[in-house]
């Protein structure tokens, strides 16, 4: 089911031009979740304008997110669809956080 479903993400991210779209594969890595697909919009409306895409293009093909957050700013959208989380962010607020830096580390060399 997932990669049915990050098929469906990654093609709504592309329709409306989000760059550097990444999928990555946490489930050694995460008990909460399988996937994180992760990718950056240009502006606080584009950010949103690829999360509302996102939403839209699942529900069509029956995937429900369990929760929407961050679209009041567009700084970081946060998509859940349980098995996979969706990020997309601005670029700045994605350099700083670099979720896939901190998503490519072991968890038994992750300091608390």
């Amino acid at each position: 089911m997932s990669k049915d479903l990050n098929a469906i993400i990654v093609e709504a991210m592309e329709d409306v031009k989000a760059k550097e779209i990444v999928n990555i594969d946490v489930t050694d890595l995460s008990d909460v979740t399988d996937y994180l697909v992760i990718a950056s919009g240009t502006s606080s409306r584009h950010v949103k304008s690829v999360a509302n895409n996102v939403v839209e293009e699942a529900k069509k093909q029956g995937f429900q997110p369990l929760g929407v957050e961050g679209m009041e700013t567009g700084e970081w959208v946060l998509v859940d669809f349980g098995d996979t989380v969706v990020h997309v962010m601005q670029s700045s607020t994605r350099s700083f956080y670099e979720l896939e830096k901190l998503w490519s580390i072991p968890p038994a060399s992750r300091s608390v």
